[in-house]
């Protein structure tokens, strides 16, 4: 059955119109300023007083992460209904291989336990040490639609990086076109300061973030997007979350270089005073890299105003409480991680759309369209153009929420957002021509996401 959206106001990365859409099978069929004629069954869906945009593409997400403490709480079938219900239709994971692995085999391993996502998906490739093949392994990964390699300055001893790999990855990257996607902190400075802490008898979450100060994040920063210029190599730093970083960022790019930076709402939003909270409630916010201060917040979102940062993702990764507590006595053992992917579409409508931080415009940009952009997405998603996926979200700008462990729909028993009131949600959710969400619930028990190569 046809769908035909009707009354509402298109939100895209570059105009805003009064239009209606019609959707034929998994695709956009024709968008005009009236339909009225449609052959065959359709079903009519009334968006007046709504926005019409592209479903959201979250560009940062961990599902069903091994740990210490065991998998993150959400698998790819929990995450992905989490992420429906959110209103992002399209999500990109990690592909993260033992040490020893073939690149190409962790691929087929994620792609199997990637299966039961409801949305369509793709994949980061975490290269995780140096071996002569390394390059032969990359490029098969190329063959087979993967464009996107993320390597870690960070865990150093599982699967970081030291300096000397990462120039020989950021070399075979940049001579095949591929993207560096890199997690930048300097490694070996964290693990010094994490065991003099512990070592100290300091071993509250507070050490963690104290373990981890701003400029360990822009020192690394600097470091690496040196090395990418050297190896004319693109770049895209995930979770930006320190104002010092943003100045190499800026640098970087005016001296144009290819270099895309992304920045998450609990980067925005939250602050570095959740650690001073007693242990249970502090335990949910310890994440890599961990909240920094109010001024930070604010310049994030004036670096993403201006386009210093380009992309938003969510790092979703959360962990129940009772995982945290693992690390109770020892901050080091606390699993890094929160969720997020159902509530960065809301976050960033509320606190930043309507607080006049950057426009509707610039919200579809940053949650869906350049993301589709860097990782060779778009215009599949991103879009509402004739021929694109019919992934669309029918937006009410008046739905009030309170974000709450009891009603959120990711699989864990904690909430970073916990308490905080949203204004501005999904009421449909269209994903692949598919009526998924209907006023917040799940509607379509058929949905299968696909694997997307990345072009």
């Amino acid at each position: 059955m046809n769908l035909l959206i009707k009354n509402g106001t298109l939100v895209t990365a570059e105009k805003t119109e009064k239009a209606d859409i019609l959707v034929s099978g998994e695709k956009i069929e024709r968008v005009a300023p009236e339909i009225k004629q449609v052959q065959g069954a359709v079903r009519e869906i009334d968006a007046t007083g709504r926005l019409v945009i592209p479903g959201g593409l979250d560009p940062h997400v961990h599902m069903h992460l091994p740990t210490p403490a065991g998998f993150s709480a959400d698998d790819f079938e929990s995450g992905s209904r989490a992420a429906l219900i959110g209103g992002t239709t399209t999500m990109i994971d990690f592909v993260t291989p033992r040490k020893g692995q073939q690149l190409t085999q962790a691929l087929d391993e994620r792609l199997a336990e990637a299966s039961s996502s409801l949305i369509d998906f793709s994949l980061h490739v975490s290269p995780v040490e140096w071996h002569q093949k390394l390059e032969d392994e990359i490029t098969n990964c190329l063959k087979r639609g993967i464009r996107s390699f993320k390597v870690y300055m960070a865990y150093l001893e599982t699967i970081g990086l030291t300096d000397d790999v990462l120039e020989k990855v950021l070399a075979i990257l940049g001579k095949h076109g591929a993207m560096l996607t890199v997690h930048a902190e300097v490694g070996a400075e964290i693990e010094r300061l994490r065991n003099g802490f512990f070592e100290s008898g300091k071993t509250e979450p507070l050490f963690h973030a104290l373990s981890r100060p701003p400029h360990t994040e822009a020192e690394a920063v600097k470091k690496v997007l040196a090395m990418a210029k050297k190896a004319n190599c693109q770049v895209y730093l995930v979770h930006i979350s320190a104002a010092a970083s943003l100045s190499h960022i800026e640098a970087a790019q005016s001296d144009g270089q290819h270099v895309f930076a992304e920045t998450c709402p609990q980067y925005l939003l939250l602050n570095d005073l959740a650690y001073d909270k007693k242990l249970e409630r502090a335990l949910p916010f310890v994440m890599s890299p961990p909240l920094r201060k109010k001024v930070d917040n604010e310049a994030l979102w004036k670096a993403l105003a201006k386009g210093t940062i380009q992309s938003t993702g969510t790092d979703h990764c959360p962990f129940n409480l009772e995982q945290k507590l693992l690390g109770k006595d020892d901050f080091r053992k606390i699993p890094n991680g929160a969720g997020g992917v159902e509530h960065r579409l809301a976050l960033l409508y509320t606190f930043g759309v309507r607080e006049k931080r950057i426009s509707l415009n610039r919200w579809v940009d940053i949650c869906s369209a350049t993301p589709a952009k860097i990782f060779g997405l778009f215009p599949r998603k991103g879009s509402l153009e004739p021929g694109t996926d019919a992934d669309i979200v029918i937006w009410n700008p008046e739905i009030r929420q309170t974000i709450s462990a009891k009603t959120h729909h990711q699989r864990c028993n904690i909430n970073v957002f916990e308490g905080v009131k949203t204004i501005g949600g999904p009421e449909y959710v269209i994903a692949a021509g598919k009526l998924a969400v209907q006023k917040g619930a799940l509607s379509n028990e058929g949905l299968k996401g696909r694997f997307l190569k990345q072009c």
